[in-house]
């Protein structure tokens, strides 16, 4: 075909297939665009998991007189000691102990792993501290110590007549900081016990103490405080569980089986171990309130409780205690 002629349709509709030929062979060779890689998925987190703090509001004082002060979030002794050093300025080490509902140095008041829903805390900070020289006359001292949950061991009971007894510095509410100046701040209730028990009779030891701060006078026993549950109502008789591992959780407060047979074996602490814990004694009820033979009981106590050591004899007299009060025998 010369210039300036005319091309027909046939000519342009083979011109037109030609150059898309050529096309499609020039890019043959070449890939197909993709879409860019997803980024790889995140790493699953590490540490302990993150429990959910039970929103609930509770009304405190320190005991020896302040304001009033409103705490939430803590689901442990050690979270609640500083939710309440925080509130009133302090540091946490400055509490000795929580009473509920009362001011008073009162050891049937006294904090342990619950708390009602509707009840005033009570703060105990440090006092006074003084030093005891004790001689033992006799294998026992006639004390029983219980601890705070925050490594403050204190004495919980006096036995009338004992030695202690007789040693009228030595009161009810005393944190033991050290025996013969070795610190036992840290240690758990029935380790102070075991070195108040080691100590040789007729041989003075120092015991080094901390008197809770006194109370004014002018401060009335409160008995009840409005609580606020991020619009729950509650019915009276559910307690906040503090636990010492995992999350506090709401309960309903212990069945008249439950109560009797916690009672029945924190005695039974006190007469082994000469210590009150009403939360370990919970612990011990629930772990054998279920089981069909001692040897089902021991096992499931050995799984939560087993840095006790308990003796065999004790948990025998355990056993026996709960099953009198399972069966009505009390």
């Amino acid at each position: 075909m010369q210039n300036g002629d005319a091309m027909s349709p046939q000519d342009s509709k083979a011109a037109g297939a030609e150059a898309m030929e050529e096309k499609k062979a020039q890019n043959q060779g070449c890939t197909e665009p993709t879409a860019p890689p997803l980024p790889p998925p995140s790493p699953p987190p590490t540490g302990p998991p993150e429990y959910p703090r039970p929103r609930l509001i509770f009304h405190t004082q320190l005991a020896h007189g302040s304001p009033t002060g409103r705490i939430h979030g803590f689901t442990n002794v050690k979270e609640l000691y500083a939710k309440i050093a925080e509130v009133f300025n302090i540091s946490p080490s400055e509490i000795l102990f929580c009473t509920l509902n009362s001011h008073k140095v009162d050891m049937q008041k006294l904090l342990g792993g619950q708390i009602g829903l509707e009840d005033f805390i009570f703060a105990h900070v440090r006092g006074e501290t003084k030093e005891v020289e004790v001689t033992k006359t006799e294998d026992a001292l006639g004390l029983t110590i219980t601890d705070n949950g925050a490594g403050y061991a204190f004495i919980k009971r006096i036995k009338e007549g004992s030695t202690i007894d007789r040693l009228k510095t030595i009161c009810i509410g005393d944190h033991i900081e050290a025996i013969n100046d070795q610190s036992i701040v840290g240690c758990r209730h029935y380790e102070v016990a075991k070195m108040l028990k080691e100590q040789s009779r007729g041989t003075p030891f120092t015991l080094r103490l901390v008197g809770p701060k006194k109370a004014f006078d002018m401060i009335g026993m409160r008995t009840r405080a409005t609580k606020s549950n991020e619009g729950k109502i509650v019915n009276g008789r559910e307690t906040l569980r503090l636990r010492s591992k995992g999350a506090a959780t709401v309960q309903e407060v212990q069945n008249e089986f439950e109560e009797q047979a916690t009672k029945k074996v924190d005695d039974l602490l006190e007469s082994y171990m000469g210590i009150r814990d009403v939360e370990l004694a919970t612990t011990i009820v629930e772990a054998g309130k279920d089981k069909k033979s001692p040897d089902d009981f021991a096992e499931a106590l050995d799984t939560v409780l087993g840095d006790f050591a308990f003796p065999d004899v004790f948990l025998f007299d355990v056993w026996g205690a709960i099953a009198d009060v399972k069966n009505g025998r009390m």
